[in-house]
């Protein structure tokens, strides 16, 4: 019986490791926080476009902000370098401005490694994956908040994982770096170099150190700098807040000092190349930093604010305010702690209106727009301080004190110029339920059934927050000038591409992509080689040899666009160009004739025209005098000017105004003008009277056209200027990665033109010269070839720096696991 009445026992019992779920290992625990963290912050920022309908979660045409757009043409040309489709490598491109240095805008541009996302997709949808870079790198920069609160206190996992998203939906993320991917980055860099200052306070993973820094710098420098410069005030903190001796704390600097110099050495090859193209640049006229107003300044503090223009972002959602406003109260925090961390915190933000440590966070440079990039520097901390009161258990009465607070500020600063409509749903919603949630949570101390609704509540307020005000701030932001959505539909950017395709011939002859242009780098974007292009690398002696010639510009000369002018075009070898077809989204594509990109010039050519006239600096770098350039009769008003010129029946007239602004009117059609954006702009056939009547209608106060503003071209005259410069020069012409060989016909001599700009770098198989901007050499009779090679400067160098760090990583890294091994 003893057996029977065990034997059903037995087999009802499963064994004990059945009886009831595993609890979740530490190993397994620890990922719950970053994932958590991930999922609110990049889910957040989704569900914001997806509330308004914007792509990729609405409509089906494109609608990208004049700023973001300038983004995926980069992208566009990384996924053709990939997939080898480039007409360039990583050193240099030949799509864009005649040729121009890649190696920097891919640090500045590309750096962000997410940024790589882009060439998994089909080249098509490019811009689906340059819009996923933000979510992701939001989520990444959340995750890795975390982990590094929860290497600066002990906590539950989840708690980290809600400051973790607070810190990622910050609201320099959501209004200041959500469309330019590459600042993204600073955001991940932050914690990265936190979770580095703690390894060195540790005294261990030295090697570990480098990696993260290098990582941080490969990332986005600029950003990175700023991230860097933090990185040093948290070190600064915690030397002060932890109990060292001052052996252990001379160790830690040490330790940090050669970690951030190995790992910045590391990004040498790319970093020294930026920098020096940098101070190559094409200047820009960035005004001094003017501090905004203090109630301007505070109001960028309140939850869900987004301020028009150059004004701080500085806001995290009202939990974490909250949190962090209790912290100073918290009694369980050491006062030598608290009194650190606000002083820190109370200091980094004063430096952001005090002129000379502005400069400092921006690398002693004048941020060209808004000043207050590093604005993520100081709520990260708030976050760091927030998630030090809430792990010490702050007192529902101090939550309760600081959400008073917050409200009282908010309605004292409700009449700030811009008061954001999302604030006061922000402050009074968002800050009800958080402090509720705070509460509860205190509650649950005593009833732990109250602290999954706690959980539910904060990771709910924090989404439903932060999702309200990135709407709020992508809405606010689209209405600003700079901002305008440029709608174009996938079916147009399809057919502009084939047609710019359909008669590419490089490097026989350059396809220009026509216009109007969807992006500043449409030549990036559709694989032509013609003038457009945006970088603010855009070299100073680009601009010196494009913008005589009449090409217009925008961004202080760091942005080209093209011109459709047959002289322009027969100097840079432009045989081809796409233009708008007759019906909606189509566009068609002709090739005409074009020299080679190589010409040489026998003899010195002086131009008869007036020097000072765009035409003349046309002839001169052709070669050959192909315009009439008449003198003009002015007449009208202000507002309305008429010019009046005589020039050969049949001839072609072009005009060229950079100062004017508004409407041009000839032979009954109206054309828009954009001041110096415009560039040369082509009127039309010259009728049978030989009379060239022009109206403007300009809204520039005070200006009018140059003395010159007409031309009139000899098409016949071109052509065979053309013929002749194709008949002597080069009969073949190979363009590699960032080579470029010509070979030329027997007895050339003189001088060979090459049809790009000397930007700095080029080596050539001679002496380079200058050519009114371009590239030349001197060729003694008799020489059958010529050839340039393109090398940024500062490349060598860098490799050099960068291959004594990685031998010191590897020795440090060798010598630690020798000695593990013999312990």
């Amino acid at each position: 019986m003893g057996i029977l009445a065990v034997e059903p026992a037995t087999q009802s019992s499963p064994p004990p490791d059945q009886d009831r779920p595993r609890p979740p290992s530490r190993r397994t625990t620890r990922f719950y926080g970053p994932l958590l963290a991930f999922l609110t912050a990049s889910g957040a920022f989704c569900a914001s476009w997806a509330a308004r309908g914007t792509f990729p979660f609405g409509h089906t045409g494109r609608a990208v902000n004049d700023q973001a757009n300038q983004y995926v043409p980069f992208h566009r040309a990384l996924w053709d370098l990939v997939h080898g489709r480039a007409a360039g490598d990583l050193l240099f491109t030949w799509r864009g401005g005649f040729g121009q240095q890649f190696l920097s805008d891919y640090h500045t541009y590309l750096g962000n490694p997410f940024s790589w996302l882009a060439v998994l997709v089909p080249r098509a949808h490019v811009d689906l994956a340059v819009f996923a870079v933000t979510p992701v790198t939001m989520g990444t920069a959340a995750a890795l908040m975390a982990v590094y609160l929860g290497r600066l206190h002990p906590g539950p996992w989840w708690q980290r994982g809600v400051l973790g998203a607070v810190y990622g939906l910050c609201g320099w993320a959501l209004s200041d770096a959500s469309y330019i991917p590459m600042w993204m980055w600073g955001l991940v860099a932050l914690p990265l170099l936190g979770i580095a200052v703690e390894w060195c306070l540790e005294e261990r993973r030295w090697p570990g150190v480098a990696l993260l820094v290098a990582l941080a710098w490969f990332g986005n420098f600029y950003t990175a700098m700023m991230a860097t410069m933090a990185a040093c005030v948290l070190l600064a903190v915690r030397l002060v807040v932890l109990d060292l001796t001052g052996a252990q704390r001379l160790r830690a600097v040490w330790r940090a000092g050669t970690g951030a110099a190995t790992g910045i050495l590391l990004t040498l090859p790319l970093l020294l190349p930026a920098f020096l193209s940098s101070g190559a640049a094409q200047p820009t006229g960035a005004a001094a930093f003017d501090p905004v107003r203090i109630e301007v300044f505070l109001t960028g503090m309140l939850p869900g604010t987004h301020l028009w223009g150059g004004r701080p972002r500085l806001y995290v959602a009202s939990l974490g305010l909250i949190l962090a406003g209790s912290f100073l109260l918290n009694a369980a925090i050491t006062r030598r702690t608290r009194l650190a961390w606000a002083a820190a915190a109370l200091l980094v933000v004063l430096s952001f209106q005090f002129p000379p440590t502005q400069y400092a966070w921006h690398g002693l440079a004048v941020p060209n727009g808004n000043p207050y990039r590093e604005a993520f520097v100081f709520s990260g901390m708030v976050v760091v301080i927030a998630w030090l009161s809430l792990a010490n258990r702050p007192r529902p009465l101090h939550l309760a004190l600081t959400a008073a607070l917050l409200v009282a500020a908010t309605f004292v600063l409700r009449h700030t110029d811009d008061f954001g409509g999302a604030t006061w749903p922000a402050v009074l919603g968002g800050g009800a339920v958080s402090l509720l949630a705070l509460v509860l949570l205190a509650l649950g101390e005593k009833h732990r059934v109250l602290v999954p609704v706690a959980a539910v509540l904060m990771v709910g307020v924090v989404f439903a927050e932060s999702t309200a005000a990135a709407a709020g701030a992508d809405a606010r932001r689209a209405r600003e000038r700079w901002a305008k959505p440029i709608a174009t539909s996938s079916e147009s950017i399809s057919n502009h591409f084939d047609a710019v395709r359909s008669v590419d011939g490089w490097p026989a002859y350059r396809t220009d992509s026509g216009g109007p242009q969807t992006s500043y780098n449409d030549a990036l974007a559709l694989r032509a080689e013609g003038p457009q292009y945006y970088s603010s690398y855009l070299p100073e002696a680009t601009y010196e040899a494009l913008e005589p010639l009449g090409y217009g510009y925008k961004n202080d000369g760091r942005t080209f666009f093209g011109a459709d002018n047959p002289v322009l075009d027969a100097i840079f070898s432009i045989g081809a160009r796409a233009e708008p077809g007759p019906e909606k989204n189509s566009w068609t594509a002709r090739t005409f004739p074009a020299p080679p990109l190589v010409t040489v010039r026998s003899a010195p050519y002086a131009s008869p025209n007036p020097p000072a006239s765009v035409y003349a600096h046309q002839e001169q770098v052709l070669g050959a005098t192909v315009y009439r350039v008449p003198p003009v009769a002015r007449g009208g008003t202000a507002a309305k000017q008429r010019y009046t010129a005589r020039c050969a029946p049949g001839s072609e007239a072009f005009w060229y105004s950079p100062r004017l602004y508004g409407t041009l009117s000839f032979a009954g059609i109206e054309r828009p003008l954009e001041d110096r954006t415009a560039g040369v702009r082509r009127l039309g056939e010259v009728p049978a009277s030989g009379r060239v009547d022009v109206t403007v209608r300009t809204r520039t106060r005070g200006a009018a056209a140059g003395a010159h503003p007409v031309g009139c071209l000899d098409r016949a005259a071109l052509a065979s200027t053309v013929g002749r410069l194709t008949a002597t020069g080069a009969t073949r012409v190979s363009a590699g990665g960032h080579t470029i060989e010509a070979t030329l016909p027997e007895e050339a001599s003189g001088t060979a033109v090459f049809a790009m700009t000397a930007v700095p770098g080029w080596q050539c198989s001679a002496p380079v010269k200058s050519f009114h901007g371009l590239v030349s050499l001197d060729i003694p009779q008799g020489t059958a070839a010529v050839s340039c090679t393109f090398r940024p400067k500062g490349l060598t160098p860098g490799l050099a720096g960068a291959t004594l760090a990685l031998l010191a990583v590897a020795s440090v890294t060798v010598t630690g696991l020798r000695r593990r091994r013999r312990t």
